[in-house]
């Protein structure tokens, strides 16, 4: 029989209390910001769009204000950043969680540009922005609640608990689309069924309310606020200005951690956006809608574990090991994934994503422990979500639009296919000059080479 100590069985208990609440949390919020991407392909090109405009033109124009949130989600990073690393994780996670279902159940309750002429699509744009705000500060909350209380050795299986919320969240929005659209005629989907989804995001209010009132802030922060003189070792101490602090410490890092973070991206949203979009439009394959949600639902449901185990595998043989194996196989597999779209038949096309979906959760799994790892306590929320949503911007809101604008100039996904195995490439080289921080403190007082230094492969 083996005894663990009580101390260490309590803060297992706290950090897997906390990983599933930043689980629960990153859930919804993703499957409010996803479930625009699925509207935004298989909807809004005809709901919020003139009749007049060709049909290609139109799913542009909604994969538009799709890639609109992307913009907003850099400055949602700086402004929750700002937040969580002076007032606390749990409280700025809170605040996200809020406007995010606020401004999802409001997509729910716009007119039709049939109705409201060019209003519809000019609110649908600021709904989408608030959108943007709210996932740019979510993300650094989440993985923080996550990691920053959980114990060194099992941070990365922590950390990918929370992580898997990213392929829940397109899971629930899938499950929710199929529903109302099965529920529904066709006409009564693009009336009213596609609203039912958006209006659901009320709980996400509930579970910002309970987050702000019930759960316990991470250990890390808590550490932070302490005097130094009250603990054994001095505690780093809160600074004025965190963003700028981080961009001034370690500008260098922040951009290679967005770097790793370009073919993920960019393969998420060919799957979760553009696929769907391709699949089902009447410029592309024309299949059943519930052939492409079908696929990508099962897809989903395979992802979400794998983040988890390999969150776990990051705590044995390191997260740079892992996060790599995950993209090379990613860009092996860009190669292949719409030849096997193309087939029309379902267990292909499943095939097809959920290799895809499963390669992502391989690499992103062990990512938000490794962010977290990489800086320090004062400034890591800020840092790490600056570096997520450079990431997502440059690497995933215009691949949707550039993958539909390259099928109908060439009539090929050649082009994004070969896209994404670059991406595969830059992200590869970018991660190797990071280096591997499996085992650091977390609540550890920044050193000089730490604040000031980049911690790149070969640094000392």
């Amino acid at each position: 029989m083996i005894l663990i100590p009580g101390g260490i069985m309590n803060q297992d208990r706290a950090a897997l209390r906390l990983s599933l609440m930043g689980l629960a949390g990153a859930s919804i919020e993703w499957y409010d910001f996803l479930l625009y991407g699925t509207a935004a392909a298989l909807v809004f090109p005809t709901l919020f769009f003139p009749a007049t405009m060709p049909p290609l033109v139109a799913l542009i124009a909604s994969f538009s204000t799709f890639a609109v949130g992307f913009i907003a989600r850099p400055f949602g990073g700086i402004l929750f950043g700002h937040l969580g690393d002076r007032v606390g994780r749990k409280t700025t996670l809170a605040a996200a969680l809020m406007l995010m279902g606020l401004a999802t159940m409001l997509v729910g309750c716009l007119p039709s540009y049939r109705s409201a002429g060019v209003f519809a699509p000019l609110a649908l744009v600021l709904l989408r922005l608030i959108q943007g705000l709210a996932v740019g500060g979510q993300w650094g909350g989440a993985t923080l609640l996550a990691t920053e209380s959980a114990p060194r050795s099992r941070r990365g299986l922590y950390g990918g608990i929370a992580q898997a919320g990213v392929f829940i969240g397109v899971l629930l929005a899938n499950i929710a689309v199929l529903a109302a659209s099965g529920l529904t005629t066709p006409q009564g989907f693009m009336t009213y069924g596609w609203r039912i989804p958006f209006l659901f995001s009320v709980i996400l209010i509930g579970l910002a309310l309970y987050v702000r009132l019930r759960v316990e802030e991470t250990e890390a922060f808590r550490r932070l606020q302490q005097p130094g003189d009250s603990l054994p070792s001095p505690a780093p101490q809160q600074i004025s200005r965190p963003v700028l602090a981080a961009l001034r410490a370690c500008p260098g890092r922040i951009l290679l951690a967005a770097g790793v973070l370009l073919s993920l991206h960019a393969i998420f949203y060919v799957v979760v956006t553009y696929a769907i979009a391709y699949g089902t439009g009447a410029s592309g394959l024309r299949l059943p809608r519930s052939t492409m949600l079908g696929g990508v639902l099962i897809s989903q449901f395979v992802a979400a574990p794998m983040s988890v185990v390999a969150g776990a595998l990051s705590d044995r043989f390191g997260r740079r090991r892992v996060i790599m194996t995950g993209i090379a196989l990613l860009g092996a597999w860009a190669l292949v994934f719409f030849p096997l779209i193309d087939t029309r038949s379902f267990r292909w096309i499943t095939v097809a994503l959920t290799v895809a979906a499963c390669c992502n959760g391989l690499a992103y799994g062990p990512l938000g422990t490794m962010f977290a790892e990489l800086f320090d306590t004062q400034m890591r929320y800020s840092a790490m979500s600056l570096a997520y949503q450079l990431g997502a911007i440059v690497g995933g809101g215009f691949v949707p639009i550039l993958a539909t604008a390259l099928y109908a100039r060439y009539h090929t996904n050649t082009w994004t296919a070969l896209y994404i195995s670059f991406a595969s490439v830059v992200s590869l080289v970018c991660l190797s000059r990071l280096q591997e921080t499996a085992g650091a403190e977390l609540s550890a007082p920044a050193t000089p080479a730490q604040s000031g230094g980049s911690r790149l492969s070969g640094s000392n």
